[in-house]
């Protein structure tokens, strides 16, 4: 019965349709609590990286402690202040500073004078157009290898780069995987249907849980 529909004035009992708005109201709080048992479970086993920032000083100090162990080309004072910018750049895209920090790990080891054998550059690995792209559209000013080298700047650009990824796959795994092999092979492999790589996804887990 609808709440608009006339009240009952009779003194005898409801008719038929109160107990099948019962059944109908049981039924939607059992599909709601298994709806909520499928969301707990699947929260359980999939790692959450979103950021959890109300301890700013504590993730940053951290952050600081992470740079301090395995950085060897900055000095404290940028480690300091790189700390404050990840922890910054972190909270704004809404990531965990400590899966960039995996990231970091996987793709440079820490080290800014990084080069990979393909060409990428810095902390987090850029490939020199698609930098040169990304400080256009952040208004970076673009010097080729000194902006590539500055720790700030890389990884500002690494940041907008991953959350336009993880934007356009709407899932980490694949968007972890494009930042590895790079977008156009990822879509092609979705567009022919095939298995999408995830051991670059896995490596940049296994550093998140041993940093």
């Amino acid at each position: 019965m609808e709440l608009n529909e006339p009240q009952i004035r009779t003194g005898h009992s409801p008719p038929p349709p109160i107990l099948k708005r019962k059944g109908s109201f049981f039924l939607r709080l059992f599909l709601k609590i298994i709806l909520v048992i499928v969301i707990s479970t699947l929260s359980i086993h999939l790692p959450d990286f979103t950021v959890k920032p109300p301890h700013r000083e504590e993730t940053i100090k951290e952050i600081t402690g992470i740079l301090e162990r395995y950085s060897k080309d900055l000095d404290n004072v940028t480690r300091i202040e790189l700390a404050e910018a990840i922890y910054e750049e972190s909270a704004y895209y809404n990531q965990d500073p400590k899966f960039i920090l995996a990231l970091i790990a996987i793709e440079s080891s820490f080290q800014n004078q990084s080069v990979s054998e393909k060409g990428a550059k810095g902390l987090m690995q850029l490939m020199p157009y698609v930098a040169e792209s990304l400080a256009q559209e952040l208004g970076i000013e673009w010097h080729g290898d000194p902006t590539l080298f500055n720790p700030f700047l890389n990884i500002r650009m690494g940041m907008h780069y991953l959350s336009q990824l993880i934007l356009d796959f709407d899932d980490l795994r694949v968007a972890m995987a494009a930042y590895n092999y790079g977008p156009t092979y990822v879509k092609s492999l979705i567009e022919r249907r095939e298995r999408i790589p995830v051991n670059y996804y896995r490596r940049v887990l296994t550093a998140y849980h041993t940093l």
